[in-house]
């Protein structure tokens, strides 16, 4: 009973924060203020990174039994990750969306890339919330079946996360 109303919890949750960032980048225009926030994207791409070596690296501690690194560099994880959600609901709210311009090759790599990445990113909030959930009532059973589809997608998010960035910053022209 009490595993169904934590996931009834984390999903309506998970549910809130991706309603308001929908409306937050498709139904919200961009507040203009004098704010210069063009290191945001960087910033973000670099937490996204810290994010992904973060679980990488938690996965290595766990598989050779390091159970209290492994829970540092999650909690690292979780920070960057938060971190990053942060950053980028303000660039967001104050600079809107970046369109990618450009109509050659680069847009069927781009696009599948960035399609992948927001579904992924959708999904995975549950799946960390939950995973971190079951990790903090020490329901380490519960916790390792989470574990094992939620790190390699957030894995995916985290990298492609940073691959958005550069093609967005270097490639758009």
């Amino acid at each position: 009973m009490e595993n169904r109303i934590a996931i009834s919890i984390v999903f309506s949750l998970s549910a809130v924060i991706v309603a308001f960032l929908f409306w937050l980048i498709y139904f919200q225009e961009a507040s203009v203020t004098g704010l210069n926030l063009r290191f945001l994207p960087a910033t973000n791409a670099l937490l996204n990174f810290s994010s992904a070596v973060c679980v990488a690296l938690a996965i290595w501690c766990i598989k050779n039994k390091k159970k209290k690194q492994h829970g540092i560099y999650m909690g690292g994880a979780t920070t960057f990750s938060a971190l990053f959600l942060i950053g980028y609901l303000v660039y967001h709210h104050y600079h809107g969306d970046t369109k990618f311009v450009r109509d050659d090759f680069l847009k069927w790599i781009y696009f599948p890339m960035l399609i992948s990445h927001i579904i992924l990113s959708i999904a995975v909030v549950p799946m960390i919330l939950m995973s971190l959930y079951n990790a903090a009532r020490r329901k380490f059973g519960n916790h390792k079946s989470w574990a094992r589809y939620t790190y390699p997608i957030w894995l995916y998010v985290s990298v492609t996360g940073v691959l958005v960035f550069f093609f967005l910053r270097f490639l758009n022209n």
